[in-house]
């Protein structure tokens, strides 16, 4: 696991922890140029109007606009940022790959599996802190790695194109940054939840409770 996650992440996260603060910061980054899918609104108009956050922070990782949308613990939007994502189209991780060393892991395992995780902050490999969003396959949330400069990872996410930004094993990357000032703060001290949204499956297939309040709206009008 912690191989993994090491060769993965490459974590480079080497900016001092900012202090402790009961509030989140006032000024998210947010880009004109990121586009979000009707899916994404879709998702974001249903998680506000249920309370299905359960009164936390929530992200929602926009996978076919290869962005991420956060969100406070009452729904307010707070940013919109490009992000990279796992090379391989799909929804699901491979059984055990949370235990493969990196050289194990194909190409088609490389995905960012969709779904609705409660994401916490934990210690990975380096005794570095880090936001996982789902510990058992090693899908973490954290700034773009800088280990690997033939990558070109910070030209990928800047890109205007979105079909370069699947260069990871899974792990979401977001600019260092936003997750320093936005994204940490916020979660650093209960956690919040990720919705990942999927590259394939149908989207009420993903987050059931969709369903049934879209059911709900139909049977009421």
């Amino acid at each position: 696991m912690i191989k993994v996650f090491l060769a993965i992440a490459g974590l480079a996260l080497t900016a001092s922890m900012p202090a402790r603060s009961a509030e989140p910061p006032p000024a998210p980054e947010t880009s004109d140029a990121v586009t979000r899918s009707e899916a994404a609104t879709r998702v974001a108009d249903w998680v506000a109007a249920s309370g299905d956050n359960a009164a936390l922070p929530y992200i929602i990782v926009d996978k076919e606009a290869a962005s991420l949308l956060l969100f406070d613990a009452k729904g307010k939007a707070l940013g919109q940022v490009p992000v990279l994502i796992g090379v391989a189209v799909g929804d699901e991780a491979t059984p055990g790959i949370g235990s493969k060393n990196l050289a194990e892991i194909g190409p088609a395992e490389r995905t960012t599996p969709a779904g609705r995780f409660l994401a916490k902050f934990g210690m990975a490999a380096g005794k570095q802190r880090v936001l996982w969003v789902d510990y058992a396959t090693s899908v973490a949330l954290h700034p773009i790695p800088t280990g690997n400069q033939k990558e070109r990872r910070r030209q990928r996410m800047l890109s205007p194109g979105i079909d370069d930004n699947r260069i990871t094993f899974g792990c979401i990357n977001v600019p260092s940054l936003f997750y320093s000032k936005s994204v940490r703060p916020l979660f650093q001290k209960k956690g919040g939840y990720v919705y990942v949204l999927p590259d394939t499956k149908p989207l009420e297939a993903v987050f059931p409770r969709l369903h049934v309040q879209s059911y709900a709206k139909a049977a009421a009008s």
